[in-house]
């Protein structure tokens, strides 16, 4: 489809606009966003009256229609410049996924993303005219991964239907914190101690010359667990899927505590407690404003420390901080912030999708200010990893710190 005004009324005409938008709203339907038949008629009477004579027009007027969260934006943006940049969809596509040799030429040509890719292939397939002669057959490897694949895949590299499976997953998860003992008793005929109190009490009660000693021992109960998620930029990818972790945990347990930081510190822990997974996401995409900007580590932790660290880090709360380390303000006020927040807590798990990478270092200054303030230090990037983090959340009692001094001696380097 052309966006000049020449051809605006033989279009209009034939019915191809319409045709044009259904078809780009299948693909985004199927490259993940809610996008039903009442959505593709408000958006060729949103067309039909801006009219297609300005690209940029048409471009965010189908935005208006499609994009109803911050995080379906760069989707859409991805879909619509492979869509109406060329007619011949699915030509376009076998150049994209098909293997190629790196010349070194194609550099700054725009990457598709894999759920972009799909959605194309399976529109393109379904408008695919039926070939005259036979056609080499090409393996796209785009089906579905096994369930072994799908556990070590990065969130960033899944498919939509990849996607579909990992939130699935994410939704059966449990996390086993570890029971912690409380200053408080109960009655236990095989307690430790002796509780004199309820001995006599019994003795008073009852004729008896033999006085039987009762017991007792100490309550545990499961700590609270705090979560603190960065959703700047460059987190944007792992937060998504992320938000699906946080949601799982606060309806599986009590006393969960969710905070989303970007610029600003947002509580969104009342938001997640909806019991359905996109009630609770549409009422978090609207109460943090501030997604996919940039990182104010320190502003955002000084926030937390001031008003919030006295309600949710009782009774020997665990924090889970869910960040790159990459801070706009370089650092500036993190260190006595990160001091704070360690020292106000049980436990704090520092979950770094940066640590997937086999050459990584604490290069910023950011990574290196919080690193010698954490008790633990880990990648959370697929579904193994949030595995690997129930599993050492499991054993509060024992401090995995080893994690943490492979690092240390690298700052000082």
């Amino acid at each position: 489809m052309t966006t000049n005004g020449h051809n605006t009324p033989e279009i209009a005409q034939q019915g191809a606009l319409a045709d044009n938008v259904m078809h780009f709203g299948r693909v985004l339907r199927a490259a993940g966003l809610p996008v039903g038949p009442g959505k593709v008629i408000d958006a060729i009477r949103a067309v039909a009256t801006v009219g297609i004579t300005n690209r940029q027009d048409f471009y965010w007027t189908l935005h208006a229609v499609f994009v109803n969260r911050r995080d379906q934006r760069e989707l859409f943006d991805q879909a619509f410049h492979v869509f109406w940049r060329n007619p011949r969809i699915l030509e376009r596509l076998m150049q994209v996924v098909l293997p190629s040799v790196d010349t070194g030429e194609d550099q700054q040509q725009e990457e598709l993303s894999r759920r972009v890719a799909e959605a194309l292939q399976t529109i393109g397939e379904q408008q695919a005219p039926e070939p005259q002669e036979p056609d080499v057959q090409y393996d796209a490897v785009m089906t579905w991964s096994d369930s072994e694949v799908l556990q070590e895949m990065d969130f960033e590299k899944m498919s939509a239907a990849e996607i579909e499976r990992a939130k699935a997953a994410i939704a059966r998860m449990r996390l086993p914190i570890m029971e912690t003992p409380t200053r408080r008793f109960r009655a236990n005929p095989a307690g430790p101690r002796a509780d004199m109190r309820a001995t006599i009490r019994k003795a008073l009660r009852g004729n008896t010359d033999v006085i039987m000693l009762q017991r007792r021992t100490r309550r545990t109960r499961r700590p609270p667990l705090v979560i603190v998620c960065d959703i700047s930029g460059s987190m944007s990818r792992y937060s998504r899927m992320l938000l699906h972790f946080m949601h799982a945990m606060t309806n599986d347990r009590d006393r969960v505590h969710t905070f989303l930081f970007g610029t600003r510190l947002t509580n969104i822990t009342r938001h997640l407690r909806h019991k359905d997974v996109d009630v609770a996401l549409a009422k978090v995409g609207e109460a943090a404003e501030d997604w996919s900007g940039g990182t104010r580590i320190g502003h955002c932790l000084h926030d937390f420390n001031r008003n919030w660290s006295r309600r949710v880090l009782a009774q020997g709360a665990v924090v889970l901080l869910i960040t790159d380390g990459l801070d706009r303000d370089g650092g500036e006020g993190l260190s006595d912030e990160i001091e704070r927040l360690h020292k106000s807590c049980r436990r704090l798990i520092w979950l770094n999708p940066l640590l997937r990478y086999d050459g990584f270092a604490p290069k910023s200054q950011g990574i290196r200010t919080m690193l010698p303030h954490v008790d633990d230090f880990r990648t959370i990037h697929n579904l193994d990893s949030l595995a690997d983090l129930t599993a050492a959340l499991s054993g509060l009692g024992q401090k995995q710190e080893a994690s943490v001094t492979k690092w240390l001696p690298t700052l000082n380097s």
